[in-house]
């Protein structure tokens, strides 16, 4: 399972890493999806919002745990690219009971907190019935959601990026299975969703534990599970600001639907398909993201520092390439994506279809830019020095694509185009951050190596 990235071409490390990476999350996306898709061909409109509001709450409870994870991944890869497998052992079985407490304590808490939860949502009244089925189950779930995503950094951080990929695909193959016998041919409704999504990450986590009992390519032992502060600070100090960095975006996110949904019913619609197509594209950044706190990370641990630079070199150039050829391409068919997602002959759809038009024309600029800050962010992960990460993107969303979005609505309400250039603003605002906050790191290991 162990893989070495330290060694031979940066670039084909990268893409070797990514790869598999990019399609994770490609499968979680469709993952994600499978739920509001199936009920909606089996179930009324009430289920259909119960599930989706419930997705959205799980969605950014799943984010923050990804996140917090990435303090596992960085902190294990540093320990194999200085090849001491005692730490990763240690990195390991702390994790492991780290993230045990945790789940059991989330779960407790959130199962009481139900329906308050649906209540902050506005959840419509025909829906809250279903919404809090969907949500007891889900959350009666969250040791498995956690296991699963723990399993995936500790092989990410072990530089295998393949195994999760597959334990995601397993997920998905089950959890669509599951829904059609749940929701079709049982009729559960949104409780059907629900377990289907639970029973598939239960599933995936057997086969993973199955997997790493088989290769063995783990060694633990008693000791590697007692509390550690050092290994547990450093897992923390790595995780808690991304976690929270991933919380605040999310809750911008929604923000911004707030502010989109006041301009009218047809802006609404438009904005949420946009959402869906950027969702998509950003897989590319997202992945490379991970990709450079990996292997950044195990660059670092091996004492190369020159390499962990070299590799934010490379996914600044993929994700800016990539960037401008999407760019391009959305600059020439922006209104007909917007139209696999609506009629236009429906009421309003010809609407929703030049409004989405506009949003997405504007908006697809911050793929590029968020290309290069992500990169950044994956940077300072491997560096130990997340919080920067976290800085940059509170500043961007507070200074720059909340009051944009907001001002932009008031301004601008016959067209969505400023709105969508407030976000690649909020990136550029990001980007500056990154740019000067990199430059003072250098600047200090400058000086730390003329000192020593």
């Amino acid at each position: 399972m162990e893989r070495n990235l330290t060694t031979g071409s940066v670039g084909k490390n990268i893409l070797i890493f990514s790869l598999p990476y990019l399609l994770s999350y490609f499968l979680q996306t469709l993952y994600g999806m499978a739920d509001l898709f199936i009920i909606g061909q089996f179930d009324g409109v009430a289920s259909t919002t119960a599930v989706s509001i419930g997705s959205q709450v799980m969605h950014m409870l799943t984010v923050m745990l990804i996140g917090l994870a990435m303090g596992t991944t960085v902190s294990i890869a540093r320990a194999v690219g200085g090849r001491n497998h005692k730490q990763v052992s240690e990195n390991v079985g702390n994790t492991v009971m780290l993230f045990f407490g945790l789940s059991i304590v989330l779960t407790v808490v959130l199962l009481l907190l139900v329906r308050p939860i649906v209540g902050v949502m506005s959840t419509p009244a025909e829906a809250v019935d279903g919404t809090v089925a969907y949500l007891t189950i889900c959350f009666l779930g969250i040791p498995f959601i956690t296991a699963y995503n723990i399993i995936s950094s500790i092989f990410r951080g072990m530089g295998d990026s393949k195994s999760p990929m597959y334990f995601i695909a397993i997920a998905c193959v089950a959890n669509i299975a599951l829904d059609y016998l749940f929701i079709g041919a049982l009729d559960f409704g949104p409780a059907g969703a629900a377990l289907g999504t639970t029973l598939a990450q239960t599933i995936s986590v057997a086969v993973s534990l199955f997997m790493i009992l088989r290769r063995k390519s783990i060694s633990l032992s008693k000791g590697d599970f007692h509390p550690r502060r050092p290994v547990v600070g450093q897992i923390l100090q790595i995780g808690v600001p991304v976690a929270l960095q991933d919380g605040l975006i999310q809750i911008a996110f929604i923000v911004i639907t707030i502010i989109a949904n006041r301009r009218g019913l047809n802006d609404a619609a438009a904005v949420g398909i946009v959402e869906k197509i950027i969702g998509f594209v950003f897989l590319v950044p997202s992945s490379m993201l991970s990709t450079v706190s990996a292997l950044g990370a195990q660059n670092i641990g091996a004492g190369k520092p020159e390499r962990a630079v070299q590799t934010l070199r490379y996914a600044i150039c993929i994700t800016v390439g990539f960037g401008l050829c999407v760019c391009i391409g959305v600059q020439l068919c922006a209104e007909q994506l917007v139209a696999l997602f609506t009629d236009r002959q429906a009421a309003g759809g010809a609407e929703v279809i030049r409004f989405g038009g506009q949003y997405l024309r504007s908006y697809i600029l911050d793929c590029v830019f968020a290309g290069i800050h992500f990169s950044f962010s994956g940077y300072f992960c491997a560096c130990g020095k997340s919080g920067i990460s976290f800085l940059h993107n509170s500043l961007s969303i507070l200074l720059v694509r909340v009051p944009g979005a907001y001002l932009a609505s008031k301004y601008f309400p016959q067209t969505l185009l400023p709105m969508g250039l407030a976000n690649a603003a909020g990136s550029l605002f990001s980007i500056l951050v990154c740019v000067i906050a990199y430059a003072i790191l250098t600047r200090r290991e400058k000086r730390a190596q003329e000192a020593s």
